[in-house]
Formats: C-alpha cells, sequence, structure tokens
C-alpha cells in the first residue's frame, strides 16, 4: 500500500527539521529531507555540481573544485535573478532525488521535509501539509545564532521566502513553535495521534 506523504515547510528558522524529526521519532516514520538532497546534488561532480559549473564557470566555487556554499547562499538571498536562475536549474533535480528516496521507504507515514514546498508547488506531490510556524523575531534570533550572520543577513533570508503566514493558512495542519520545546513537543504530540486516527497501520509511542 502507498504510504501517507505528509509534507513538512515552514520558513527559515522557524524549526522545521526539529518538529520534523520529533514527529519522524512519535510516528516512526522516515523523514525524507530535501535540503539534504540538495547538498548531495552539490557534491563534487554530481548533477546539481555539474549544472552550477556548467552555467556560472567558476563563480560559485572554490579553489578546491568545491561549492562555495556560504558565498551561494548569501547571492540567493541578496540577488532574486541568480535566485531564479539557479532554482530552476537545482529544483528538477532535487525532486527527481526526492521522490527516489520517498520510493525506498517504507510503512504507512512517510514525512518529507521541503523548505520551499509551496514556492514550488510541489504540495500536489504529498497528501497533506505541516506548516511550522514561528514569529519572524524568534526566526531571526535562531538564523543569527546558528549561522553567525548579522541581523541584516537573517532579516534578508526571512524576506526572499514565501510570507509564513500565508503558508499557515495554505496548510492542512500547524504547529507554533516560536517558544519552549516542551509546548511544540505537546503539539507534536497531537498531531501525531490524529495522524494515527487517519492513517491504517500507524502506531504511536508514547511520547515524542
Amino acid at each position: 500500500m502507498k504510504p501517507f506523504l505528509l509534507g513538512i515547510t515552514g520558513g527559515i528558522g522557524s524549526g522545521k527539521s526539529s518538529v520534523g524529526h520529533l514527529l519522524g521519532s512519535y510516528c516512526q516514520a522516515p523523514v525524507v529531507d530535501v535540503d539534504q538532497c540538495c547538498r548531495h546534488l552539490l557534491e563534487r561532480h554530481q548533477p546539481g555540481w555539474l549544472a552550477l559549473r556548467t552555467v556560472f564557470g567558476e563563480t560559485f566555487f572554490q579553489s578546491d573544485g568545491e561549492v562555495d556554499r556560504v558565498g551561494l547562499r548569501e547571492r540567493l538571498f541578496s540577488d532574486p535573478g541568480i535566485r531564479r536562475q539557479v532554482d530552476a536549474m537545482l529544483h528538477p533535480l532535487a525532486r527527481e532525488a526526492m521522490l527516489s528516496e520517498v520510493a525506498s521507504c517504507r510503512g504507512p507515514l512517510v514525512l518529507v521535509e521541503i523548505p520551499l514546498l509551496y514556492e514550488v508547488g510541489w504540495q500536489t506531490e504529498v497528501d497533506a501539509v505541516l506548516v511550522v510556524y514561528a514569529r519572524r523575531g524568534a526566526r531571526c534570533c535562531r538564523i543569527m545564532q546558528r549561522d553567525g550572520v548579522s541581523r541584516r543577513k537573517a532579516t534578508l533570508a526571512i524576506a526572499a521566502q514565501m510570507d509564513l503566514g500565508e503558508k499557515a493558512r495554505l496548510a492542512d495542519f500547524v504547529i507554533e513553535n516560536s517558544g519552549v520545546l516542551a509546548i511544540t513537543r505537546q503539539q507534536v504530540v497531537a498531531l501525531g495521534k490524529r495522524l494515527c486516527e487517519r492513517i491504517p497501520g500507524l502506531f504511536c509511542q508514547e511520547s515524542a
């Protein structure tokens, strides 16, 4: 039987990966991370690496031939034209890699973490969507702490993505993740119970 695919999305700094891992642990479900797929695609001589080198030459590469991931990310956030160009190259490759990984998963539920799910129109690839929501201030602080960047760069990263409130309005499920982990965990458990009621063969653990 085809597994139920739950797409998990949000915005940069909203904590979607943390929520995805908590839910995956509670529901004993595999998590497919599209960001991880993209990182693999940009490794040396992989399809994304080759496409980037063909179109941009040495622009986004270090002297050792590896992709300058920090420089590329900053350019994507600051230059919408470059971002559209890179997205057009990498998104079809990432979608193919995502579907291949999903096809290898077993069990009644597969969680698919897709940061730009709505932006690229991949909501049609999943059966339901969970948006992990967090207030802008909390997201900004997390980005600054995690990436060691200025508030200006964190704000630019947030502004480069679709409004998180709009994503939440489109979603089937929303988890609010602005505050403490204990409150987020309670919401994950509540969602897991709803999924267990909805998906045949899915059994959750006692706690997340």
